[in-house]
């Protein structure tokens, strides 16, 4: 009967209901591996999200008292989702990264705004039975110095993804930033030692921590530019997830925890990823020591060639296989859709057409997978760099749109630039290369592409959009 009893007040209910959410966000998780399952992966962790919300709001119970206030919660949830509705329907493509970099910080925000409301609501039996060095203070902490680090960096990333915020490039830095970390790691001792009747008496170190902790969250992003944004951004990600996953560990709450871990995980194995494509070690990543700008060694580039429209429109027509290159000057451009419109005419005429994707090309991790996606691009056409890297040297014409970096014969042949040993598409060994530029301007990297003065690169000037419109009428001609 006791049992009976105990799920029919709504503590079990409530947890079940966590459960249920749980499951949703990791099959969610899931299908996000796949374009073709990604959008309803998204609705499937949206609809545990609001599970989730919902059951917390209505059965959530403390000293079996109901939460309070639940007209400001439901007020305070409809403006954020008409806010958050509002951006991401208006949002650009190429403002996709500023737009992830924003949302993540505000979860990273949210995460040390928990640690701080309740920091002075740490149980006194608790502290009076094993002091401030209990579980519930570490997750505070940690809570608050991950998730401050998070939004303080995110908002740095987003200033630098817009363009109104630059480089800070000073040699000392990361022995500043490893300094700020141990002082960081300090107040979590120090906190955490401390002999006290109640944890309000501490609330000056959490509020001296909190400033620390943004400061740390600046600087290390700061140094951080050119090609490393997307392993930045990964990592920020990981960051508030496993600052989410304190506050499910402080609450107790399934959901929340499951949701933190997931993120956390995830952003995790994705940074790995990340770091392996750029060539970078986790540790750079974490002092923020690496980025972009530096010259290659090469004194005397040597001189381009250009093509015509109408030659490249044959070039291609009458080529077995084609490949192209995207970058994020294709995105600039919103020339993704002219660009399938070229590949689905060069098929007609029986051209095997695929597509190089690198997985750092663009300001955050598959910036192209989902703006080929959103111009319906088959995913079977979309390949990695290295799976399509032993087949270049038997494509016809590889042609790269806005790509500058990740093509770049620097990564393997300069011990002194700092792509160096990047793994890159290896363009250089298709038969012949058409560079789609508005002009010789450098990369993201701020380094010189060698790629461009190689005597199979023919180069196609002019805005990518245009230029492809062109291209297109041109095939269309023949």
């Amino acid at each position: 009967m006791n049992d009976i009893t105990q799920f029919s007040s709504g503590i079990s209910i409530l947890e079940i209901s966590y459960v249920f959410a749980s499951v949703l966000f990791i099959l969610g998780l899931k299908m996000l591996s796949h374009p073709l399952s990604a959008r309803r992966g998204n609705i499937l962790a949206a609809i545990g999200m609001v599970l989730a919300i919902i059951a917390t709001i209505f059965l959530h119970q403390k000293d079996e008292k109901p939460i309070g206030n639940i007209g400001l919660i439901l007020a305070a949830i409809f403006v954020g989702t008409a806010i958050g509705w509002i951006i991401a329907r208006r949002v650009k493509m190429t403002a996709m990264p500023q737009l992830v970099s924003l949302f993540n910080g505000m979860g990273g925000a949210a995460a040390a705004l928990i640690s701080i409301m309740e920091f002075p609501h740490i149980s006194q039996e608790l502290i009076a039975k094993s002091g401030m060095a209990n579980g519930q203070v570490l997750a505070i902490l940690l809570g608050l110095m991950i998730g401050t680090v998070s939004w303080a960096g995110s908002m740095v990333a987003f200033g630098k993804l817009d363009g109104w915020i630059g480089d800070m490039r000073i040699k000392a830095m990361k022995y500043v930033n490893l300094a700020i970390l141990t002082v960081l790691i300090g107040f979590i001792v120090f906190i955490m030692t401390r002999n006290v009747q109640a944890s309000i008496e501490l609330m000056p170190f959490i509020y001296i921590m909190f400033a620390v902790a943004v400061i740390y969250g600046v600087l290390f992003v700061m140094p951080i530019g050119g090609a490393d944004m997307p392993v930045v951004i990964s990592l920020l990600n990981s960051f508030t997830g496993v600052a989410a996953a304190m506050g499910g560990f402080l609450y107790n709450n399934q959901a929340m925890l499951t949701g933190g871990i997931l993120v956390g995980s995830a952003g995790t194995i994705l940074t790995i990823l990340m770091c392996r494509a750029m060539n970078r070690s986790l540790i750079n990543v974490i002092i923020g020591v690496f980025g972009g700008g530096g010259q290659t060694n090469s004194t005397e580039a040597g001189s381009v060639k250009e093509i015509s429209l109408s030659d490249a429109a044959v070039l291609l027509s009458y080529s077995r296989k084609v490949v192209i290159v995207p970058g994020y000057g294709l995105a600039v451009a919103q020339a993704q859709h002219i660009c399938h419109d070229l590949d689905k005419l060069l098929e007609e005429k029986g051209v095997e057409v695929k597509y190089a994707i690198h997985p750092v090309a663009g300001r955050m991790p598959g910036h192209m997978n989902v703006l080929l996606a959103e111009a319906d691009v088959p995913y079977e056409q979309l390949v990695e760099s290295d799976e399509i890297n032993p087949d270049l040297p038997n494509t016809d014409v590889l042609v790269v749109i806005g790509a500058n970096d990740v093509v770049n014969p620097a990564a393997e042949d300069d011990p002194s630039s700092p792509i160096y040993g990047m793994p890159i598409i290896k363009a250089r060994d298709a038969k012949n290369i058409i560079v789609m530029k508005r002009g010789m301007g450098k990369g993201y990297a701020a380094i010189e592409n060698m790629l461009f003065f190689n005597d199979k690169t023919r180069m196609l000037f002019g805005d990518a959009k245009g230029t492809l419109q062109n291209l297109v009428n041109e095939v269309k001609s023949l």
